[in-house]
């Protein structure tokens, strides 16, 4: 009897030990791009965090998936995407070539920036990283959430108020129970002009990338002939310099990376071949078929000076993940839709209000056997990404970041980008620190609030590539040009168009009107008795300012002839009878009328 007791009691021990429970404010499941850019900022707002990823890196496919020169978003330093390039340009600075201008395409070797990646997380305070830890389960509990995680061979429960999915497939929201799209949306569907007239079940191929390095003319790393290997598959290489194909890849330190938009590297896939009980046996055939191309470029072409390194740690060599650009799509609080990113002042909804994040990424068209058609997107402007597509619909508190974003097919080809993808992470990690320090739900969310502490860590709302952060006059700008008082101006440039504030250029009544009498109830009563002429002056805004605040006419006006120079450091003279500058409206009117204050819901329209 005592000997039974004695193993009942042992039973007992053994099952505390192995299921602890771990109490957290915010959970992000997936080291990705996004998903580390969030830990970040949760933790640097104060709030505890947990970022747990499968593997042993941090950086999703900038790094684990070897996608590591990057050109979106190099004019758009924003935030944590601006700090990571900055160390990336500090670590290379003495390797001779290396390129260090503050907007130059960004390269750099997938273990140094995962390194990069695990140092910024190892220095603030907050923040929990497991590393080579899956996670299990996912559930809800009343508010919050609740997640299992195999750690050291224990099964442990985190208990998190918000959870986001920073996985890249939307795993964790599908888990959960979130509602997905997929493929291409139909033009009745989203309205977007450029959809194809019916839905189609086609999603974009995925890249498995390959780091090969120059060993030296005399070297030999001929790698092992890769489980069913056949030439003939990699036959339409026969006419192609690949030599020079590698070497556009070039990286630092005598690496390339391949990342061909080829069939011998990119791959045909399905929303089926990426379900998680198809993935692994489809990534196999990917990973075996670059083997292939590898062994092929060292046999076949006598290249066999370029091999494989051992940065990844896998077996053979390769990256451990695809570099994958679409799969299912979230539906979320709100979508965005190509207009948004053409024509964001035109349209009823008001996204770009909201924003949390800002791209620039070419949309990308990849199907190697042309299922899918070829969109002839106009010159694509850099754009703004509004809150809502990241606050997963009918479910409290739990947000999605990456591929799973709420946005047409259209807008993915774009948004998908990893550097992209680092901004909308610290936006996620803005509105998910609000819900867990002000004790709420993603039902409650006040939309200026996160995107006050979003500018406090040097993120931009609006994708001005004119005026960057160390601009003594970024906030101002960026807070007023998020209301719709200043809009932004496009600038094409080939295929692609910069958004541009002109801090310069004149100030028309035309322009500022509307947002004006849409935000200030009494503004209709001013401009029926001021009746301002087609430029705004600066006495037409401080006339403005003193029937708004209440303030002396005569009073306002000394002291700001007083202020303009000393204070504001406008470089233009103070004269009541000149058309304002975009750079002193934005100023004086974020100071004196401060429009940013006014509440937004989640679709951009205002809040009486």
């Amino acid at each position: 009897m005592l000997k039974k007791l004695l193993i009942a009691l042992l039973c007992l021990a053994s099952i505390h030990t192995y299921a602890d429970t771990i109490k957290t404010d915010v959970l992000i499941i997936g080291g990705s791009a996004s998903g580390t850019a969030a830990a970040l900022q949760c933790a640097r707002s104060k709030v505890k965090t947990i970022l747990v990823e499968t593997g042993p890196w941090l950086g999703g496919e900038l790094t684990s998936g070897a996608m590591c020169i990057v050109d979106a978003n190099r004019n758009l330093p924003t935030g944590i995407w601006g700090e990571f390039r900055k160390h990336v340009r500090e670590f290379y600075k003495k390797t001779p070539g290396y390129d260090t201008t503050a907007n130059a395409v960004l390269r750099f070797e997938p273990y140094t920036g995962a390194a990069i990646f695990k140092r910024m997380t190892d220095t603030v305070k907050n923040l929990t990283v497991k590393l080579n830890t899956p996670w299990n389960s996912v559930k809800k509990n009343g508010t919050g959430w609740e997640v299992t995680i195999t750690e050291k061979g224990k099964v442990n429960t985190i208990k998190a108020q918000v959870l986001i999915d920073a996985t890249g497939t939307g795993d964790v929201a599908a888990l959960a129970g979130a509602q997905f799209n997929t493929g291409f949306d139909s033009k009745k569907e989203t309205g977007e002009q450029l959809a194809p007239e019916e839905a189609l079940p086609v999603i974009q191929d995925i890249t498995w990338c390959a780091i090969l390095k120059d060993f030296g003319a005399t070297a030999n790393k001929t790698i092992a002939r890769p489980e069913g290997y056949d030439a003939a598959k990699y036959a339409h290489f026969k006419d192609k310099d690949l030599l020079k194909m590698i070497q556009s890849g070039r990286l630092p330190n005598n690496k390339y990376m391949l990342k061909w938009s080829d069939p011998g590297i990119s791959f045909k896939s399905t929303v089926e071949d990426l379900d998680p009980k198809n993935r692994l046996k489809f990534y196999k055939e990917c990973r075996l078929h670059v083997l292939g191309l590898i062994y092929y470029i060292q046999t076949e072409r006598g290249l066999k000076n370029f091999g494989t390194t051992d940065e990844f740690g896998t077996p053979d060599g390769l990256p451990p993940i695809p570099y994958m650009r679409e799969y299912r799509r979230a539906k979320g609080r709100m979508r965005m839709v190509l207009d948004d990113i053409f024509t964001p002042y035109d349209r009823v909804s008001k996204l770009y209000r909201t924003s949390i994040a800002v791209g620039d990424a070419s949309p990308g068209q990849h199907y190697v056997d042309k299922r899918g058609p070829q969109t002839p997107y106009p010159p694509f402007p850099a754009y703004s990404i509004p809150l809502g597509v990241v606050v997963v619909k009918d479910l409290d508190n739990l947000l999605v970041t990456e591929k799973a974003m709420s946005t047409t097919h259209l807008v993915n080809a774009s948004t998908f980008y990893p550097s992209v993808q680092v901004a909308v992470g610290q936006g996620a990690g803005c509105i998910a620190a609000y819900c867990a320090f002000f004790k709420t739900t993603t039902k409650n969310l006040n939309v200026r609030t996160i995107q006050g502490e979003l500018l406090d860590y040097k993120g931009y709302l609006m994708p001005f590539s004119d005026v960057t952060i160390n601009d003594p006059n970024f906030r101002a700008i960026q807070q007023v040009s998020a209301t719709g008082m200043l809009k932004g101006i496009q600038k094409v440039n080939g295929k692609t168009a910069a958004v541009l504030f002109n801090a310069d250029s004149l100030v028309t009544t035309a322009e500022v009107e509307p947002a004006i009498r849409e935000i200030y109830t009494r503004a209709f009563i001013w401009f029926n008795k001021e009746k301002p002429g087609k430029q705004f002056t600066v006495g037409n805004l401080l006339s403005f300012i003193s029937e708004i605040t209440l303030t002396d006419p005569k009073v306002l006006n000394a002291n700001m002839e007083k202020q303009w120079k000393d204070n504001f450091k406008f470089s233009l003279p103070f004269d009541m009878n000149r058309t304002l500058t975009r750079r002193e409206f934005a100023v004086l009117t974020n100071k004196y009328l401060n429009p940013f204050a006014r509440t937004v819901d989640l679709s951009g329209k205002l809040i009486n």
